[in-house]
């Protein structure tokens, strides 16, 4: 490609399609003609300077400070594949032993709030952006709304919560919403009847339609938009098509965004065994079309990006803090001991020290055929961007 290479970072991708070359770029989906890619991949040169004319390389730059905190790492369900397990219920329940229980304070609080001050003042950036993270965040629903309304305090321009949406009761959402709560991420491993062999409380039991109806409840009292992420493996691939008449009527399809993510290898015990097939791939597609019919927003294809938190050591743009005021790379090696990379009190330690604790978004569970989970997705893309395009979705 003209200027970039393919495999650079917050890189634009190209990405073959039954009709020409789609380049996606910042925000940018650009359908380029066959003619205007050569076989060896390159853009031709008056193409790549009108998409450099049109903001199709326009980079990256962060716009707010990115801020996660655990505000409690304990958890109301027993997922076997969680990345915060670190054993199995060795009575083969549903209580899989977890990493050590912390709890977010106010004092902690106050903590992270000058911590969060300091690090915004050295980027030169005077907006932040919260999320709201566990375990299971709404555990300690004082400390979500404490963290909520002190950020205000500190140019909180978006905040979001990843939730397992069992405790979202309609006041609890009333009250977030109030606090500066803007987004929810919510989880469904797949169909019901797969949802609910998997995503289970301690007893055992069911959860998918507490969720979607505490999900329904909360949209009716708040103006939130949901990100609907489907978990898929070989457990849950059968069904994912039921999914979305299952849904059908009990949430506002037009307030939420639909990603299908793959199952990483991370829990202690557990196994995706899903393969790369052209089924699988043709899968995902229907899922997206179907998805967009039922009025949902499909998420869409990205360029190569790097997460604005762990992508630099030393955090200049973000940070991850567990409950207990103790500094991670990133939000999949907090709370683990051994991977802490600093405390608020004394910052970051000098990267020579935390080089191997420095970890990346998904260093558990990257595939093992890298190139082939990336061809994988470029097919996948490439054909829900016909679709989108085709529909005038896009």
């Amino acid at each position: 490609m003209i200027g970039t290479r393919l495999d650079e970072v917050d890189a634009p991708r190209l990405v073959k399609s039954s009709r020409g070359w789609w380049f996606i770029g910042n925000q940018t989906w650009t359908l380029l003609k066959p003619e205007h890619v050569a076989a060896d991949g390159t853009v031709r040169a008056d193409v790549d300077e009108f998409l450099r004319d049109n903001g199709a390389y326009r980079p990256r730059t962060p716009k707010s400070f990115s801020l996660t905190v655990l505000t409690s790492t304990a958890c109301n369900l027993g997922c076997g594949y969680c990345f915060q397990n670190v054993e199995q219920d060795p009575k083969g329940g549903f209580r899989p032993l977890r990493v050590d229980r912390e709890r977010l304070s106010e004092r902690t609080i106050e903590r992270i709030m000058e911590f969060t001050a300091g690090r915004m003042a050295e980027a030169e950036l005077d907006k932040l952006h919260l999320l709201l993270f566990g375990g299971e965040p709404l555990l300690n629903p004082k400390a979500c709304l404490s963290l909520l309304r002190r950020s205000a305090a500190l140019g909180l321009d978006h905040a979001t919560m990843i939730t397992n949406g069992v405790l979202l009761t309609p006041p609890l959402a009333t009250e977030l919403a109030g606090a500066g709560l803007r987004g929810i991420q919510i989880t469904f491993d797949g169909s019901r009847e797969d949802h609910d062999r998997t995503r289970v409380r301690h007893n055992g039991g069911a959860t998918f339609d507490t969720i979607v109806r505490n999900v329904g409840r909360a949209s009716e009292v708040t103006d939130f938009l949901w990100n609907l992420r489907v978990n898929v493996s070989h457990h849950s691939f059968p069904r994912i098509g039921e999914l979305f008449d299952q849904l059908d009527g009990r949430l506002d399809p037009s307030r939420c965004t639909v990603v299908f993510a793959w199952v990483g290898d991370s829990g202690v015990g557990y196994g995706n065994d899903l393969g790369l097939a052209d089924e699988v791939a043709e899968a995902f597609v229907s899922w997206s079309i179907a998805a967009a019919e039922a009025g949902f927003r499909v998420a869409l294809p990205s360029m190569k990006t790097t997460c604005q938190i762990c992508s630099e050591p030393g955090g200049r743009y973000g940070a991850v803090v567990n409950a207990d005021g103790t500094l991670y790379s990133c939000w999949q090696s907090a709370g683990k001991r051994g991977w802490d990379v600093g405390t608020l009190e004394s910052g970051y330690r000098d990267v020579a020290q935390v080089r191997d604790r420095w970890v990346t978004c998904g260093y558990e569970y990257r595939h093992a055929d890298a190139e082939a989970m990336s061809a994988f997705q470029d097919r996948v893309d490439a054909r829900v961007l016909d679709y989108l395009h085709a529909t005038n979705r896009l």
